[in-house]
């Protein structure tokens, strides 16, 4: 059975809380990556940036709806949800926009246990850890290639 260490890229592109949105998303860009841990200047795994994440800056704010009752006005749209959205819109570092405490994998989880947690909770990259250390990142591509004889490798 394939297990994470098997399938995950062990050259991994960081960001960190404090770096530039612009900068990361050309970073992304430039190296063709979806997403990069986050981590602080003690080398702690913090969060993970995605590009779905610099994509939420393109979102327009939803206006919240809001109806009076015996005078009262009431708000439809709850704080907290409201909040978060407005951080990442107007995010201009990577703390802001990044989603903090990332779900892990440790390097022996098994392929299946990886697809399930992309696919249940709708994740493009998990950072695989080992202890308190970043030590590979799965993508999607990173899986899809497990189902190409040789790994899709060329010429094989």
């Amino acid at each position: 059975m394939d297990t994470a260490k098997d399938i995950m890229t062990t050259d991994v592109f960081f960001a960190t809380p404090e770096m530039e949105i612009v900068q990361a998303a050309k970073l992304m860009l430039d190296k063709g990556i979806n997403g990069m841990p986050v981590i602080n200047a003690d080398k702690k795994l913090v969060g993970i940036l995605c590009q779905s994440d610099l994509v939420a800056q393109q979102k327009k704010l939803p206006i919240p709806t809001l109806f009076t009752f015996l005078d009262g006005i009431f708000q439809l749209t709850s704080g907290p949800q409201m909040e978060k959205q407005v951080k990442k819109i107007a995010a201009l570092c990577v703390g802001d926009a990044m989603t903090p405490d990332p779900i892990t994998v440790a390097p022996d989880t098994g392929i299946e246990t990886v697809a399930a947690l992309m696919v249940d909770n709708r994740f493009h990259t998990i950072p695989v850890v080992a202890g308190d250390s970043v030590v590979g990142i799965i993508g999607k591509a990173d899986v899809l290639r497990t189902l190409l004889p040789n790994g899709g490798a060329i010429g094989g």
